[in-house]
């Protein structure tokens, strides 16, 4: 990190007074051409602000603090301004004996009020006169305004009088708010004296409780537009939950309700501790040197905390690799824990100012609502209370006298379903040394936890309260290492302890029943399961491994154990626990990228899973993990992958121990086969040579309605001329489903691949079985470049895409060129190795193939292409993304039937499909100028 720099003289970047002096030479030097003394002027401030600004930059990548580097541009814009004003004033139209009516003074308002300026911030200002409009102020005020516009500054302005600010205040919290920042640049003094003095008295008096729940319900509504969650990992600085505007609000409160003359005094109040003070400044000043550096790095007031700009503002701020920490992902956890830290300081807050008003106001106010003060109701537990539908405590003295009262109190809270009560939060937030490694080990606190955990009524919210007030990563320390640990990939849409405990709460909505509709399996094996505190448990741990020696699923095993040996669980339980920690992304891998039609796949994933109940506690394991990545990750084609490999697994142990998996996957697949073909032909009897020619595995992946509109897509292919498809978006699904019946080829795949991109669709799923007469049957998922499903707002794009398909299926030349996607910039930011693996030991009858690289469209056409340019046959696809990445898995045979042995066709395949990788890479978008490109995570 860059040490830091002592604050500058204003003067030192900006002289005032030799600027005014430049501007008073060219205004005489110029006396009669009005637009000639315009333009020097004009060019002596913009010089002036230049210079400024790139003096601010440079200190600012230098080490200079944040805050002192948003007062700098503050300070700088204040010496333009004013200077601006003075040369209108006194040489362009100049009032030598100003009436009453032609006072003007200019004030800051808004953010520029607070004497803190990003270097892109808007410029908020007020012309206060003390009447009506006169032509002298008019003029004086559309010059200044024409010439800040040519100076380059986006201002928001407003000429009223201080009559017309009060009653407007009154009308409007927005401007009140403004007013309330408000600080004279220059003008007449008395004006600016005058309307704090009428503000003050005709529109803050009496009113505190209405002002306090107005920015509340705007903080709330703000959040809820930037996202709910202070833990998205592409945060937005200013309004995002735990950045700036947050500070804001608790700034605005605290001085609406203890005016002071300066924002800086706020600090001076009795509100605030010393250690609430370091806290807020701390915030300030590392959001407000995120923003600067947000600002100049752009050349634009970009809010937003993009992937493609965090490796570059990473580096400025002076974060570096250390160890297996890139520097891109220390530096973004160190903004989650400082916007954490403001989510401590805003309940911290609301406390002080709930209890002084309750003390000052015999009506006060409940939770900066109007209305009666609450009740206090006693608990039949020593040391808490219930006070006004939230949990509080006798005093700080009941943790020093237990520590393990710090595990009870969100135990309390859960059983009796109550939020903490601010002063009860700021408590323990203060108690946290308390927690030391004997209460970590106490009977008492250990059980309470796991109560906590497994058998709480809503453990998700309280686990949130425990892990915001720091007792959660505190009391289970292998939990508090991923504590605002983000992975630097586009596959997770927040931070490791956010996603940890959402999945938590996923399987809490499972076992209540809440997602029947969506996991109608996990839901009912649920009651099956002999184990939840090891679910639970494992769920709570399955993470901690992130960034540990050895890698994610071993160093996540040992913390696993490490942490339940403490908690006091039995061995059987601790290993129980280790093992799904371990292997919690096995059966996703599986599913997705394997074929579960193979019974070789589901023997050995059988062969990993062992028995039963750890096949059950899989499942919602892995439903929940997928399911608490972000929006959009989960879907009903990962669902039913899911369930099929769950279904040819539980038929293995059906078959008992000592049997042949194989064999037990075999005779599973043959008695579901047989059943739907009876059901297909009671249907549709002219099914029955389509019937015939399907293997087994075909009739256990979809449903008899899916089955039966097959069986007539293939009828009607060999109608037409060899080829014939159809799509359909089924609701709630996030992808279109496109099913093309050809006559099977080499290369057909691929040029079906190139079909689909070359439409602008996106492949994020596929299934391809081949009759026993030669006729492929392709199923394809595509979404568009928006990863919305393709054609969902346009049926003829879907039926344009059929008709592309049905035109590949016949050999037919494709009339579209291939186009890019357009989520291009967001992507950039990644640098991607390619890899691939292949593996002779995955089927008994094929050679499986992965791939992974950058996704873009067309990638899958490239590999597919490269397969057959190698005399390869695809028996199957598997298509997976995480994120930028795309992970794609072929079953592939020789011109023969066979598994590709040959060793040195082995590694010319392997390089060719290197090559297809690295040159996919190389064609990638280039981030954007002076941005720097960072390795993303494959942690998953």
């Amino acid at each position: 990190m860059p040490r830091r720099l002592r604050p500058t003289r204003l003067e030192h970047v900006v002289d005032g007074h030799a600027l005014r002096a430049r501007l008073s030479a060219a205004a005489l030097d110029s006396i009669g051409n009005e637009a000639e003394q315009r333009a020097r002027a004009i060019d002596i401030l913009k010089q002036a602000l230049f210079r400024g600004r790139m003096i601010a930059k440079e200190r600012l990548e230098n080490g200079a603090s944040g805050v002192e580097t948003s007062r700098l541009l503050s300070g700088v814009t204040d010496e333009v301004i004013t200077a601006l004003y003075d040369f209108t004033t006194v040489h362009v139209f100049r009032a030598r004996n100003p009436t009453e009516g032609e006072r003007l003074c200019l004030l800051a308002v808004g953010g520029y009020g607070r004497g803190t300026l990003a270097p892109f911030s808007d410029i908020d200002l007020l012309f206060l006169r003390p009447y009506k409009q006169t032509p002298h102020a008019e003029s004086v005020i559309e010059y200044m305004l024409y010439a800040l516009w040519d100076l380059g500054f986006k201002v928001g302005h407003a000429s009223r009088t201080i009559e017309e600010c009060v009653r407007l205040s009154k009308e409007d919290f927005t401007i009140r708010t403004s007013i309330l920042e408000a600080r004279r640049l220059t003008g007449d003094e008395r004006l600016a004296e005058d309307l704090k003095k009428r503000f003050r008295d005709e529109v803050m008096k009496a009113t505190g409780a209405q002002f306090v729940a107005a920015k509340l319900k705007e903080r709330d509504d703000r959040q809820a537009r930037a996202g709910a969650s202070r833990y998205m990992v592409e945060p937005n600085v200013k309004e995002g939950k735990g950045g700036l505007r947050d500070l804001h609000t608790l700034m605005w409160i605290a001085e609406y309700l203890h005016p002071v003359d300066r924002p800086e005094d706020v600090f001076k109040m009795e509100v605030f501790s010393i250690r609430e003070t370091k806290a807020f400044i701390r915030a300030f000043d590392f959001l407000h040197a995120v923003r600067a550096h947000l600002h100049f790095t752009t050349g634009r007031p970009e809010e937003r905390l993009t992937f493609d700009l965090q490796p570059e503002i990473a580096r400025r701020m002076g974060y570096g690799d250390r160890g297996d920490a890139p520097a891109v992902e220390r530096f973004m956890r160190r903004y989650f824990l400082i916007a954490k830290e403001v989510g401590t300081l805003t309940r911290a807050f609301s406390a002080k100012l709930e209890a002084e008003h309750f003390k000052n106001e015999p009506k006060g106010i409940s939770r900066f609502l109007p209305g009666a003060r609450p009740k206090r109701k006693a608990l039949d537990v020593e040391g808490f209370y219930e006070d006004g539908g939230r949990l509080n405590i006798e005093g700080q003295e009941i943790f020093e006298a237990d520590p393990v009262n710090l595990i009870r109190l969100f135990k309390i809270a859960d059983e009796r379903d109550l939020d903490l009560h601010p002063d009860a939060f700021t408590a323990v937030t203060r108690a946290l040394p308390l927690i030391t490694s004997r209460v970590r080990r106490d009977p008492d606190a250990c059980r309470a936890f796991l109560d906590l955990l497994a058998r709480g009524k809503r453990s998700y919210r309280t686990l949130t309260l425990m892990n915001d007030a720091g007792v959660l990563g505190r009391f289970i320390p292998e939990f508090g290492r991923v504590v605002a640990q983000m992975q630097f990939n586009m596959y997770h849409s927040y931070t490791v302890d956010e996603h940890t405990l959402r999945a938590v709460g996923v399987i809490g909505d499972i076992a209540a029943g809440r997602l029947v509709d969506d996991h109608p399996l996990a839901v009912s094996i649920m009651p099956l399961i002999e184990d939840r505190e090891a679910l639970f448990l494992a769920m709570l741990l399955h993470d901690t491994g992130k960034g540990g020696v050895g890698g994610q699923e071993k160093a996540g095993a040992r913390s696993a154990r490490s942490a339940c040996e403490r908690l006091g669980v039995e061995r059987s339980k601790v290993e129980l626990v280790a093992w799904l920690v371990e292997n919690h992304l096995v059966m996703s891998d599986f599913a997705q990228k394997r074929d579960v039609s193979d019974p070789g796949t589901v023997a050995a994933f059988a062969r990993i899973v062992e028995n039963p109940e750890r096949l059950r506690l899989l499942l919602v394991i892995t439903v929940a993990d997928i399911r608490a990545v972000g929006p959009g990750v989960w879907n009903g084609w990962k669902g039913q992958l899911l369930r099929e490999l769950y279904n040819a697994t539980e038929a293995v142990f059906r078959g008992g121990r000592g049997s042949d998996a194989a064999a037990n996957v075999q005779r599973h697949q043959e008695s579901t086969a047989e059943a739907a073909r009876a059901a297909l032909l009671e249907t549709d009897p002219a099914a029955k040579g389509w019937v015939a020619a399907m293997e087994n595995a075909y009739f256990s992946a979809f449903s008899q309605d899916d089955l039966f509109h097959h069986a007539e897509l293939a009828r009607r292919a060999a109608i037409q001329g060899g080829a014939a498809a159809e799509g359909q978006v089924r609701p709630g699904s996030n992808a279109a489903e496109v099913v093309i019946a050809a006559k099977d080829r080499r290369g057909l795949f691929a040029d079906l691949a190139l079909a689909i991109s070359s439409l602008g669709g996106n492949v994020v799923g596929a299934r391809v079985f081949t009759s026993r007469q030669g006729q492929a049957l392709d199923v394809f998922y595509v979404q568009d470049v928006t990863g919305a499903p393709f054609g969902c707002e346009n049926p003829r794009a879907l039926r344009r895409l059929a008709d592309a398909l049905e035109a590949a299926g016949k050999g037919d030349a494709l009339a579209v060129e291939p186009r890019r996607g357009s989520e291009q910039t967001r992507a950039a930011a990644f640098a991607i190795a390619p890899s691939v693996t292949i593996d002779n030991d995955a089927s008994n009858d094929a050679t499986v193939v992965e791939a992974s690289g950058r996704d873009r469209p067309g990638l899958l056409h490239a590999l597919a292409k490269t397969l057959a340019d190698s005399a390869l046959s695809i028996q199957s696809a598997h298509i997976d993304g995480y994120g930028e990445r795309a992970v794609d898995a072929f079953y592939v045979q020789t011109t023969e039937g066979g598994k590709v042995t040959d060793t040195r066709k082995l590694n010319a395949l392997k390089a060719d499909l290197l090559a297809a990788l690295e040159q996919n890479e190389a064609s990638a978008p280039a981030a954007r100028p002076g941005l720097r490109r960072a390795r993303a995570s494959v942690a998953r």
